[in-house]
């Protein structure tokens, strides 16, 4: 196929430059598309229907064979050999049981070592004598060793999931789900469903995928190119504002500061701060054309204005209104003394010098990262649109002590460029994608939730997230609020509960902190086999941690180092000293590098075969308040896929119980 795409000539097909370059540039991202990924099968399934699909079900009809993979694979002659794992005759694949067979015979389940066929296994749904049983094969895939960036569940998905990834493009879903429970891989699949069931609709708006850093995007970046789609964009929230506002973060606030920033009070904050620029006209409109004058008195401009005013327009729609009326009411004038002015007249009306100086003094134009510095240092301007929206006390901790010369000089913290952001949308809308992927979106604040919405308000979003693991001052309590600030009140709620990912001894001992962080969430159940390998190891310094490492690297797969931020120099330094290499959350572990070193601030999303979690006082010491450090250890905790080594010098945590 790939060759095939290589080999087309166009020069006959394209009637000039333009269509040549446009065509040439599809066929490009075609054979990217098609590209071979080493170790990975082109099926992974098989499908056998008693009947062929779409027939009627008569008495002896043939039934009909499907391979199920990754991508639709044809042969020579354009007949299909494998079948996309999105198409709806892929589907009982995932969704088939032996008490709904769903008119399959067998499923085929195929097992590969790096790219080989090594296994298969065959479930007769539709056969009375053949038990329910676990599948081995999928289990195996499940427990398999991790190493390098995340990949595609296609093999995997379960019935629970594929319900969420086939969802309609419509509705917007919110995926609640406990570590493990393949929240993340689940909103990616549901883009690439998204992509294949709607390609030209979301080819022409756009789709995004947001994480909560940049190692996150980094680690979750090939997930999508590997099941053929190459134009979904990534991106953090920070990323989004910094390319709407244009302003440069590079300060920070402390707790108190960020939450009231990120408090959705400041949206009407800000939106009174912005009108308050608009004024009553003092005087009327003279437009001098030729030997005639023609005013527009101040209670008619006034008019104007406050209708312009009262309509939910956005501030720099209305003051490009603004001109066009004034001009209006004076062609009224014109036609009433008759003459017979046309819209070229009033275009001309419009652009006249006292017409653009009237607008300019009734409807200026308005700076968004000035209006944000003028309300963050000037007291008196934000106590007048603060009223009775945030307190003295509340005010006092927003305004910023040193008062910066201009807006280029300013220290913009993250939350900062949110408020500027907001503001840039009041004055002119945002532009919305057809799909937006919002992960890890717990952590955000009600401003930033408002950021990602304006980018989605003709579209519909998939938000991602566990509220046991909110590490931030300002995470969200609850799903139905953060919809709302996220402007998708009527977004359907999913929980998946079934754990993939965490082995059954590490996410009991991790949800003994579910009580504290979380009282009204489920823990997650752990439908693994393997229990995991689990210890709660008492040290005295860092070589123990060291040797924790090393033992951890005796076994197959990846390892992570999980600490406390402040601890990571001091840990890095010892491994050095060890002779042990490792990487920095984000670098991509190879079979020969196998270690990371990874800060607890950035350890959510990320996962580890083995996983040595040292001195988890110090993790929940390093958050500004005690809920959310013991957040924090919760995510810690549960990064391991096979084995976590507890390691302490220090006292545990009392909400952990006794080891």
């Amino acid at each position: 196929m790939r060759e095939d795409a290589q080999a087309l000539d166009i020069r006959d097909v394209t009637a000039n430059w333009v269509n040549a370059e446009v065509l040439q540039r599809q066929i490009d991202e075609r054979i990217k598309a098609l590209a071979d990924l080493s170790h990975t099968p082109l099926f992974f399934g098989r499908l056998d229907y008693l009947h062929a699909p779409g027939a009627e079900q008569a008495e002896g009809a043939d039934g009909e064979q499907f391979y199920i993979g990754r991508r639709h694979v044809h042969d020579a002659d354009g007949d299909p050999m494998v079948i996309d794992w999105r198409a709806p005759v892929s589907q009982p694949f995932y969704r088939a049981s032996k008490k709904d067979p769903m008119d399959i015979a067998l499923r085929r389940r195929f097992g590969y070592t790096g790219g080989e066929l090594t296994a298969y296994e065959d479930e007769h749904l539709s056969d009375p004598e053949e038990v329910a049983r676990t599948s081995a094969l999928l289990q195996q895939e499940i427990e398999r060793p991790r190493v390098g960036p995340m990949r595609d569940i296609v093999a995997t998905i379960q019935p629970e999931q594929d319900e969420i990834v086939r969802s309609g493009l419509a509705g917007s879903v919110c995926v609640q789900g406990g570590p493990g429970t393949g929240k993340t891989a689940v909103g990616l699949h549901r883009v690439a469903y998204l992509l294949y069931a709607h390609r030209e609709r979301l080819a022409r708006t756009g789709t995004l995928v947001i994480g909560p850093n940049k190692s996150f995007l980094h680690y979750i970046e090939q997930v999508l190119p590997a099941l053929g789609e190459l134009e979904v964009k990534q991106a953090t929230v920070d990323d989004l504002v910094a390319q709407g506002t244009h302003v440069e973060v590079r300060g920070t606030d402390d707790a108190a500061a960020a939450v009231i920033k990120g408090d959705a009070r400041m949206a009407e904050v800000l939106r009174r701060a912005l009108r308050s620029h608009i004024k009553a006209p003092a005087e009327g409109v003279v437009v001098v054309r030729g030997s005639r004058r023609w005013r527009v008195a101040s209670y008619e401009f006034e008019d104007i204005v406050r209708e312009l005013t009262e309509r939910d327009m956005r501030y720099g729609a209305a003051r490009d209104a603004l001109p066009q009326r004034i001009a209006h009411a004076v062609l009224v004038q014109m036609e009433r003394a008759g003459e017979a002015p046309d819209d070229r007249v009033q275009d001309s009306v419009a652009r006249n010098a006292a017409v653009k100086a009237a607008v300019k003094a009734v409807w200026p134009a308005v700076d968004p990262a000035k209006l944000v510095l003028r309300l963050l240092s000037d007291a008196e301007f934000l106590a007048e649109h603060a009223a009775g929206l945030l307190d003295e006390d509340e005010q006092k901790t927003v305004l910023w002590a040193k008062l910066p010369r201009s807006v280029k000089s300013a220290k913009w913290s993250a939350a900062d460029a949110v408020l500027i952001d907001e503001v840039g949308d009041l004055i002119e809308r945002t532009h919305s994608l057809g799909h937006v992927v919002l992960d890890e979106a717990q952590d955000l604040s009600p401003m930033q939730y408002r950021a990602v919405g304006r980018r989605a308000t003709t579209g519909s979003v998939t938000v991602l997230g566990d509220l046991a693991q909110g590490t931030t001052p300002w995470a969200t309590r609850s799903w139905a609020e953060a919809l709302n600030h996220l402007g998708k009140p009527d977004a359907v709620i999913e929980e998946l509960t079934a754990g993939f990912r965490v082995p059954t001894d590490v996410i009991t001992y991790a949800s003994r902190l579910l009580p504290h962080i979380a009282p009204g969430l489920a823990p997650v159940r752990s439908v693994r086999e393997n229990p995991g390998q689990f210890e709660v190891r008492p040290v005295t310094d860092d070589a123990d941690i060291v040797a924790a490492c090393r033992e951890a690297l005796e076994n197959e797969g990846s390892v992570g180092l999980i600490a406390a931020d402040a601890r990571c120099e001091a840990l890095g330094a010892a491994l050095t000293g060890a002779g042990l290499a490792y990487l920095s959350p984000g670098e991509e572990t190879t079979a020969a590098s196998r270690l990371t070193l990874v800060p607890a601030s950035l350890a959510k999303g990320l996962e580890y075969d083995y996983v040595v979690l040292d001195e988890p006082a110090a993790v929940v010491d390093g958050e500004p308040d005690e809920r959310t450090g013991l957040r924090r250890l919760y995510v810690a905790l549960t990064r391991a896929v096979s084995g976590l080594v507890v390691a302490h010098s220090a006292p545990l945590p009392a909400e952990l119980g006794l080891a």
